[in-house]
């Protein structure tokens, strides 16, 4: 745990905001996770349809990646976890989301849910909406054929055979949750990344509001890059081409650190320049599970956020 804290928030959603909230967990205190609205597929997006509500299956994902290491942290995380298996309508459908999204009906406010939820589980940390809408997400997709067309939602998106060329939210300008705004305005340090680029990195710059948060606040921002490329969206992408879709997503947007494995950076010249174009420097660090190349190991990922994170990092240009 670095002596003096900094307040950090993570932005994303999926297994990448989990991977990173697990190890910012063991580096700061209370990090704050900020999650993407939009997905709806599986349980969430039939919790979404039936009852109106935002997707809750990323955000007790989130949840869940911040119990804490004892007995009580993992039991409750194995529980909100859980998954029934039936022949009926219950099939697939997890505690967790069952249990947010009957919060959010007895007191009628998401984020006081949510807070609810963090206090049962003993999370460590906050876990926020980064809108207060569902939202729906909309690519252009060139196909085999070099055709273009629109997809629309986030599984459509996620499992297309075409190539992604640009995403937009629906609505239009969807509101942003104040306390992530706050929360991003205030902070030290802002990760964003790893994780599903355009449907779980991306988003975060397209909601205006937010958007503004992470251009204006003082808070050094750090960039986790990707182990692989993602089959469906982000096919044959080396790690350069994933910051220069940021870019072309959000123009205005500054990075201060690029983060990426070592081993999954093939071309790092083209990286730097990539890099350099967002403000940034790259640093290079063994991040991948042993034999699990697709996966980031929590501890090593740890160690790397402790590096950067740690006081005197701020006057240095190396972890």
């Amino acid at each position: 745990m670095i002596a003096t804290s900094p307040r950090v928030v993570a932005l994303g959603g999926g297994h990448g905001l989990a991977a990173v909230l697990t190890s910012l967990r063991s580096v700061v205190e209370l990090p704050t996770a900020v999650v993407t609205v939009a997905d709806d597929g599986g349980s969430s997006g039939r919790l979404r349809r039936e009852l109106g509500v935002l997707p809750p299956g990323d955000l007790r994902m989130a949840l869940a990646a911040l119990c804490g290491d004892d007995e009580w942290g993992r039991t409750w995380s194995e529980v909100v976890q859980h998954r029934f298996r039936s022949e009926g309508e219950l099939h697939e459908h997890s505690v967790g989301n069952l249990l947010i999204v009957a919060l959010w009906e007895l007191l009628d406010d998401t984020v006081t849910g949510l807070d609810w939820v963090a206090r049962l589980l003993g999370a460590q940390g906050r876990v926020l909406p980064m809108s207060v809408v569902p939202l729906d997400i909309e690519a252009v997709v060139e196909t085999t054929t070099g055709a273009r067309e629109t997809v629309r939602g986030q599984v459509a998106v996620a499992t297309t055979g075409g190539r992604v060329r640009s995403i937009s939210l629906l609505p239009v300008d969807p509101p942003a949750c104040p306390e992530a705004v706050a929360a991003v305005r205030s902070a030290d340090w802002v990760v964003l990344g790893p994780g599903s680029w355009f449907t779980s990195v991306l988003p975060h710059v397209l909601v205006p509001d937010l958007a503004a948060a992470l251009r204006e606040t003082a808070a050094r921002r750090l960039l986790v890059l990707n182990l692989s490329a993602q089959a469906g969206e982000t096919d044959g992408f080396s790690p350069a081409q994933h910051l220069d879709v940021l870019a072309r997503h959000a123009p205005e947007m500054r990075i201060d650190v690029v983060l990426a494995d070592r081993q999954a950076v093939a071309g790092l010249p083209a990286l730097q320049t990539a890099a350099n174009r967002l403000g940034a420097r790259v640093e290079l660090a063994d991040l991948a599970c042993p034999g699990h190349a697709d996966q980031h190991d929590p501890a090593l990922l740890a160690r790397a956020f402790a590096g950067l994170m740690a006081p005197e990092s701020l006057t240095s240009d190396r972890m």
